[in-house]
This record gives structure tokens, sequence and C-alpha cells, in this order.
């Protein structure tokens, strides 16, 4: 009976002291939360805005950020992403919609200007944290609104702009992208490379998420900068997805100074969720194939319907996104990996556990219990953005 007792006791003392570590863990990781900046490279707030207004200063029903959640998450410094469709490029449309995102963005800011500042360099991000406002940087997602002109991005850089991501999902004029079949320069453009070469002068960061592989060895070798791949993954464990970043080069950035922030969309992440439309639309065609039936959006969306009850969507977890930071530090070291959500712009794709900005605590518990120490996590939450940022900005004003 003693020995059963005793059991018991060693039991019931040992599940207190896996209680007590957890309370600390996650108490740790809302504290660095709350202490330390965090930068999130890639939120589309704005294109979300622009289908249906919201005040983001208050609660939202929609979306995945709003400034309540943001100040639970601990989120100081989220890139604003200025989105530019595909199709806009070559049309005086594209200018136009930037121009019409940062105003957004502006509005934003204006209508609650004691939450609420946008911020140009590193220092006023800090600036910002000091004074208890969230800092709204811009990163322009496709160059397209440069339009052939390079003074167009003078132009952006003084309306705010600090990173351009060189392409979206079709090649553009400046670059060739990972989404289309279509590879019109094998890289960059002859223009794409003069573009590099004038962010590299202003301080623009040279963002290398969607670009081709072959777009990526270009802005390397052409960039006196380091670059940043502001919302991408890790291709090794989503093989053949060219939108994430291969082993090779996630080690060419680390010796470039440069720094990838890993997208939370579970395609990104996961390998199931990744090949799930295309196995769905596969399946799709058999079903038309073997009903010998005729596609219309009605049957299409039915079928959808009915393929997710049956075959439900296999979001990622958290311990999947932990794997990607994992595998960065791995090949490249701390200092080269950071945050790229890509919040409100992977729809409801979102792994379990990090479905909006108040989540970061989640992530940071996750970081601890790996045994990543809080200097590290710092890094990871803004420290190595801040500092490539940073270092773009110092060879511009030398430059």
């Amino acid at each position: 009976m003693k020995a059963l007792i005793a059991g018991v006791s060693l039991l019931a003392l040992t599940a207190c002291s896996d209680t007590a570590e957890t309370t600390n863990t996650s108490e740790a990781a809302a504290r660095l939360a709350q202490e330390t900046i965090i930068v999130d490279s890639h939120i589309d707030v704005p294109y979300r805005l622009n289908k249906a207004w919201e005040d983001v200063s208050k609660a939202t029903e929609t979306g995945n950020f709003d400034y309540p959640r943001a100040v639970a998450g601990g989120l100081n410094a989220p890139f604003m992403s200025i989105y530019t469709p595909a199709e806009f490029d070559g049309t005086p449309k594209a200018k136009a919609h930037a121009d019409a995102m940062i105003d957004i963005v502006e509005r934003v800011v204006a209508s609650a200007p004691e939450k609420f500042t946008i911020a140009r360099t590193p220092g006023e991000v800090e600036a910002a944290f000091a004074a208890g406002k969230i800092a709204l940087p811009l990163g322009m997602e496709n160059g397209s609104p440069i339009s052939g002109d390079l003074a167009n991005l003078d132009y952006f850089f003084d309306r705010g702009i600090r990173y351009i991501t060189l392409a979206h999902s079709k090649s553009n004029h400046i670059s060739d992208s990972s989404y289309d079949p279509e590879r019109q320069w094998g890289g960059l453009s002859d223009f794409g490379k003069d573009v590099v070469r004038r962010m590299n002068a202003l301080g623009i960061m040279v963002d290398i998420s969607h670009v081709s592989d072959e777009a990526f060895w270009d802005a390397m070798e052409i960039s006196a900068t380091p670059v940043i791949a502001s919302h991408s993954s890790a291709r090794y464990f989503t093989p053949g997805f060219e939108r994430n970043m291969a082993d090779d080069m996630i080690k060419a950035l680390a010796a470039k100074g440069s720094v990838i922030m890993i997208n939370y969309g579970s395609s990104f992440i996961e390998e199931a969720a990744n090949q799930y439309r295309p196995t769905r639309d596969a399946a799709y065609t058999q079903y038309l194939q073997d009903g010998g039936l005729t596609d219309t959006p009605e049957l299409k969306e039915k079928f959808e319907a009915d393929y997710s009850e049956s075959h439900p969507y296999p979001y990622a977890t958290l311990d999947n996104v932990l794997d990607h930071f994992d595998h960065v530090v791995k090949l490249a070291g701390i200092d080269h990996v950071g945050i790229g959500s890509d919040y409100d712009g992977v729809g409801d794709s979102l792994p379990i556990g990090l479905k909006d900005v108040s989540s970061y605590p989640v992530l940071i518990e996750g970081l601890l219990k790996r045994g990543y120490s809080e200097a590290d996590i710092k890094k990871i939450l803004s420290g190595n953005l801040l500092r490539v940022w940073r270092t773009v900005e110092d060879y511009a004003k030398a430059n």
C-alpha cells in the first residue's frame, strides 16, 4: 500500500512539475512578446480593406489583424503589403492601385494617430515602440507599379515603400515569377537589374519572395546589399514548390547577410496542404470524365464542397511551422530567419493555433520549448530583419 501511495504521489508531483513548467514557459512567452519589438514582414491589411473597409483600430469581425489583437499578441511593426494584382502589369492601373493601397494605410493612421504611425526607418519603428504605438512600415508586393520608369522608385520611396517584391504571380517587366511557367527573361530583365541597383541606392530592400529561382540568383549577384524573402518558407518540406526557398538558396541568403521570413500559409508549411488543391482538381477532372459531365461553375462548387466534407483540409500545426524555423537555423544560423506570416493574405489556410495576430506568444512558447534562448528569439522576432534594414539604409547613405 505504501509503495502504491508513493507511486501515486510521484505521479502527482510530476504532473504538478509539468504544469508549473508549462505555466512558466507560457508566462515567459507572454513577457517576451510584450517587451520585444515584433516585426512581421508581410500582412495584407490594405488589400483586405480595399475590398471592404473596416476600422482596424477597433476589434473587427473579419480578417486576421486589428489593433486589439495586435496589442494582445505584442505585434509592433507589421509591414503593410502594398499589393498590386499581376493583371495590372503594363497598365496605368498598376501605379494607381499602389497609390490607393498606400492611401489606405495613411487613412488607418489618420483615423487613429494615437495607435498607429507609418515608419520609414528602423529608428522610427523603435520610436513608435517606445511611444506605445504600432508602426506600419510599407512593403510593395509586385514591382508592376514601377511601370518601366526608375523615377517611380524614387516616387514610391518618398511615399514610404521600404521593400519591393520584384514580381508576383506572373512574370512582369522586372522579373520572372515562381508561379508563372512563362520565363520571358530567364531571371531578371535588363530593366529589372537596373531596378535592383536603384533600390540599393535609395535604401529599399530587395524582396525575392515570389520570383523564379533564376531571378533569385540574378538578384543575389547584382544586389550590393543583403536581400529579404519577406514571406517564404523552406522548400525542403514542400518539394518542387518553387515559391519556397531551396536549401542552397537559404545558405546563399545567409552568406549575403540576408533573412528569410517564414510564411504561415499551410500550403507553404506542409506537403499535404500544398498538394491539397491539385489533388482535388485532379479528382474533379476524373469525376467529370467518369460521369460524362460538362464543367460548370455550379457543378465545380458543389464538388468542392462535397470534397471538403470527405477530405478535410490538412491544416499545418504549430510544430510544422517550428520545423521551418529549425530547418533554416540548422542551415543558415539564427541570424537569418524571421516572421512573414502573410496574415490577411492566405485566407483560411493558417495553421492551427496561429490564426491571427494575437498568436505570436504561441510561436514564442513553441520556440522556448524547442530550446531557443530568449536572445535568439528576439533575433527572430525583429532583430534579424531590423539588422538587414539598417544595412540597406546605411549603404544608401554611404553611396
